[in-house]
């Protein structure tokens, strides 16, 4: 009977561990994993370019008139598509969403809006990542709580789900009102 050398056995055991760690980090679903340094802060400041028959949001939007969403999103991201009908229904429940378009081409930005509806109350472009780097965004989808002072109450890296829209946005939007 042949003996099976551990050095044999190191190769298929490194793969199992690191396939491990890749299903773990896949069913994961812990949005404040990627810590956010602006919770708790200031919004930055708001800099954006006009998409093709559509008004950009400023600064002064998103101080005042309750708590609001700011969504990164771009065309070419699949999970923001995932992520679409839930804003919608969010923008249908009267929760003001703004919309930031990343790094994407303006046809590709106006044709996904067309196609899926445009749940934004204001909606512009951030085509270099400048303002996305400000905010502290790793990716998108990305979305961000703000309440009416202006200040960063959650971040929410991934798509907006359901889950997420029951466990963590409702419970913050509903402390934010009641302050």
């Amino acid at each position: 009977m042949a003996r099976i050398s551990p050095l044999m056995l190191a190769p298929p055991l490194i793969f199992a561990g690191f396939a491990l760690l890749a299903a773990v980090g896949m069913f994961r679903n812990d949005p404040e994993a990627l810590p956010s340094a602006r919770k708790g802060q200031p919004a930055p400041p708001v800099v954006l370019s006009a998409l093709p028959d559509k008004v950009p949001f400023d600064d002064a939007m998103l101080r005042g008139n309750g708590v609001k969403l700011v969504n990164y999103w771009a065309s070419w991201c699949a999970p923001c598509r995932v992520e679409h009908p839930n804003l919608e229904a969010l923008a249908d429940e009267g929760l003001p969403i703004y919309g930031v378009n990343y790094k994407d081409e303006t046809a590709n930005a106006t044709a996904f809006l067309a196609e899926l509806g445009d749940p934004y109350v204001r909606v512009g472009a951030d085509r270099e990542g400048r303002m996305a780097l400000d905010w502290g965004v790793y990716g998108v989808p990305e979305t961000y709580l703000v309440d009416n002072s202006g200040t960063i109450l959650l971040r929410i890296a991934g798509p907006v789900t359901q889950r997420i829209i029951n466990d963590m946005l409702r419970p913050a939007i509903e402390a934010a009102s009641a302050q």
